[in-house]
C-alpha cells in the first residue's frame, strides 16, 4: 500500500522534467544561427566611378623616307629579328636599307671633304686677317663658305639618315608589315608602329552633378576583367569646365601608371576617382543595413545572446562598404548573416 501511495508523486516528477527538457529543446531550436565579425575601426574611400578605354601616351607610325633594298634588323636582347611585342629603345635601329644609287648622289665622302677644307680655309684666313694680311671681307667670304659646307654635311648626314627606321622614343612594336628581305620597298611603304604604354591616358565623361566632387589631382584605382586581382593607379590631370549641352556631361582625362604593361591599349577599365577618404573609422558591409520607420538599423549580438537592433547614422559610402558615425561602436559583434529574419531580442546562435 505505501508503494501504491507514491506512485503518482513519481509520475509528477517525471512529468515535470520531461516538460523543462522540452521547454529547454524549443528554446534552443528556435535560436537563430548566425554569423558575425568584430567592429573594428578602417580605412574608406568614396568613389565616383565610371569606365572608358586606355590609350597608350605615345604612338606613331613609321613609313620609309625613301626606296631601298628592306632589311628588318635583330633584336639584341632576344637574338632574331624584331618581332611585334618587342621593346626597343629610343634611337634603336629597327629596319636598314640599301640603295647605292641613292648613297652615291649624297657624295657623303666629297661633303665632308669640302668642309674639312672650308674650315682649314677659314683658320687661315682668319690668322692672316689678325696679322693684317687679309680683309674684313676676306674672312666672312671665307666664313660663309665655312658655314654652308657645314649645312651641306648636316643635310647629308640627315638624308643618309632615311637609309633606316629608328624608334623616336623607348616603346613596344605593335604591328610590323611583313617584307622579303632584300627585296625593294618603295618610298612611303608603312614599315612599324611603335607604342609607349608604361603611362596610359583614358577620356572619360561624367554627369553634371559630379563637377563640383571633381579636382584635378585626385587619386584614381584602375581595374579590368581580365585582371582581377591587381588593381592600378591613377590621376585626374585634365577637367573641362564646361557642360554639354547634349549630354549634360562634362570631360576630363586620367592618366594612369602602367609600369609592368599589364593594361594593353585599347582595354576597357573601371576606373574609381577617389574624391573622399577617411582613416581610422567604422566601416561595415553595405549589404548588412536595413531600413525601417525609424531609418537605418543593424543587429548585433547583444547580452544573453540576444540580437541588439542598432538604428545608426552613416557618412562615407562606396560600392561594398559604408562608414557608420552614430550607433555602432569597436569590438561591437556586427551580425552579418542571418540578420534577415531576426527581431529585437531575438535568440541567436553564433556559428562564425
Amino acid at each position: 500500500m505505501k508503494n501504491i501511495k507514491f506512485f503518482p508523486l513519481i509520475i509528477l516528477v517525471a512529468l515535470a522534467a520531461a516538460c523543462n527538457q522540452q521547454t529547454q529543446s524549443e528554446s534552443s531550436e528556435l535560436a537563430v544561427p548566425v554569423s558575425v565579425e568584430d567592429i573594428r575601426l578602417q580605412s574608406i574611400e568614396q568613389f565616383i566611378s565610371t569606365t572608358g578605354t586606355v590609350n597608350a601616351t605615345a604612338e606613331v607610325a613609321l613609313n620609309s623616307e625613301m626606296a631601298g633594298d628592306y632589311y628588318l634588323q635583330n633584336n639584341p636582347a632576344t637574338g632574331r629579328t624584331f618581332k611585334p611585342g618587342d621593346r626597343v629603345n629610343k634611337g634603336q635601329t629597327i629596319i636598314r636599307f640599301e640603295n647605292e644609287e641613292y648613297v652615291n648622289n649624297l657624295a657623303m665622302d666629297a661633303v665632308k671633304l669640302n668642309l674639312e677644307i672650308s674650315e682649314q680655309e677659314y683658320e687661315k684666313q682668319k690668322s692672316l686677317y689678325e696679322k693684317g694680311g687679309v680683309t674684313l671681307r676676306e674672312l666672312r667670304n671665307s666664313e660663309v663658305s665655312k658655314t654652308n659646307a657645314q649645312y651641306n654635311y648636316e643635310n647629308a648626314q640627315i638624308q643618309m639618315a632615311k637609309m633606316s627606321v629608328k624608334a623616336p622614343f623607348s616603346g613596344v612594336i605593335v604591328e610590323l608589315p611583313y617584307y622579303t628581305r632584300g627585296v625593294r620597298v618603295a618610298q612611303g611603304s608603312p614599315m612599324v608602329t611603335l607604342m609607349s604604354y608604361n603611362q596610359m591616358y583614358m577620356n572619360i565623361n561624367l554627369p553634371e552633378k559630379n563637377i563640383e566632387e571633381l579636382k584635378l589631382g585626385q587619386e584614381v584605382l584602375v581595374t579590368n576583367y581580365t585582371l582581377p586581382e591587381d588593381t592600378l593607379r591613377g590621376k585626374v590631370t585634365e577637367l573641362s569646365p564646361a557642360i554639354s549641352t547634349e549630354t549634360r556631361t562634362f570631360s576630363g582625362k586620367i592618366e594612369i601608371s602602367n609600369p609592368e604593361l599589364m593594361l594593353r591599349p585599347g582595354m576597357f577599365v573601371k576606373a574609381d576617382i577617389i574624391t573622399a577618404r577617411k582613416d581610422s573609422t567604422i566601416v561595415i558591409p553595405k549589404d548588412v543595413i536595413l531600413s525601417g520607420g525609424r531609418g537605418k538599423y543593424v543587429f548585433i549580438v547583444g547580452r544573453n545572446s540576444a540580437a541588439d537592433d542598432r538604428r545608426i547614422t552613416t557618412g562615407l559610402e562606396n560600392q561594398n562598404f559604408v562608414e557608420v558615425t552614430e550607433g555602432l561602436a569597436v569590438n561591437d559583434r556586427l551580425i552579418i548573416k542571418g540578420f534577415e529574419t531576426l527581431r529585437d531580442n531575438s535568440k541567436v546562435r553564433i556559428i562564425r
